[in-house]
């Protein structure tokens, strides 16, 4: 079987809520279907943003139930998907859900937050969770956000997996060039977010798993890929982006979105918000 994912950026689309927090999954998807009508190729949803681990196991169905039934959506739309959890059961349970979808191309995973799994206990939750997919796989480290930091031993262990595709490291970007020198296959290497994405470029990072492009969507693009090719500039709306990461960021996001696009992002999901 061919795992692969076609498009080296993709935007981690903020999850909408209703005031009363409930899930509002029309607006998620028009902010979907907006980014795909003005040429954007793929999004990762329930991912980046960290909504994902105040979504129940069933309100990630519904949305996803939703996103398969949605005729709007074009089959060339490349949709990720975050399964992370804190239950590896449930995370099987949503990649076996997966499988059966056509519009679902591959799936986040990320490794459970606070429980601090050893390097063997998360090897084995990959692999598990690999064997039950039928789909590609990326590998979400964000040690900051986590508290566990996957060891480089362990990463070339889980790639000999099919279709684990690449990683989506928010760690220690200096350990990638050792990375893929010791992983006898073409990996795609994801920096999450463009803070530092020069840097990471340098680095040996090649795809952008972008939050700034929700606002800023065939910019970030453009820039990204001119980054790849060699240029230096800054992102010219430098000053714009910066105010996205001044505070909590899925906040100033909804309401950006919200106010660009005519929707009703809503709130994030308290404590996020309180000020």
């Amino acid at each position: 079987m061919n795992y692969n994912l076609v498009n080296d950026y993709h935007i981690a689309v903020p999850t909408a809520f209703y005031n009363d927090e409930t899930l509002n999954i029309n607006d998620t998807i028009e902010h979907i279907l907006y980014l795909q009508n003005i040429g954007i190729g793929s999004v990762l949803v329930c991912g980046s943003t960290g909504e994902q681990h105040s979504l129940t196991l069933q309100e990630k169905v519904s949305l996803l139930n939703a996103i398969e039934t949605e005729s709007r959506i074009n089959s060339s739309l490349e949709i990720l998907f975050g399964v992370a959890s804190i239950r590896q059961k449930e995370t099987v349970l949503l990649a076996e859900a997966i499988n059966s979808l056509n519009k679902v191309s591959g799936v986040l995973l990320g490794f459970p937050p606070y429980i601090l799994p050893s390097q063997k206990e998360a090897i084995v939750y990959v692999k598990q969770i690999s064997q039950v997919l039928k789909k590609p796989m990326i590998i979400y480290n964000n040690p900051r956000r986590t508290g566990f930091d996957i060891a480089i031993d362990s990463l070339i262990d889980i790639f000999q997996e099919a279709n684990i595709i690449g990683i989506k490291e928010v760690g220690d970007g200096t350990r990638i060039r050792d990375l893929r020198a010791s992983i006898n296959k073409t990996i795609y290497i994801y920096a999450g977010g463009e803070i530092g994405i020069k840097e990471k470029i340098d680095q040996g990072f090649n795809r952008l798993s972008s939050v700034a492009g929700n606002l800023y969507p065939l910019e970030i693009k453009e820039w990204f890929h001119s980054l790849l090719n060699g240029s230096t500039q800054n992102f010219a709306k430098q000053t714009e982006l910066d105010k996205l990461f001044e505070d909590s960021p899925l906040v100033y996001l909804k309401k950006e979105i919200s106010k660009k696009e005519n929707l009703a992002m809503g709130i994030t999901r308290s404590p996020l918000g309180n000020i």
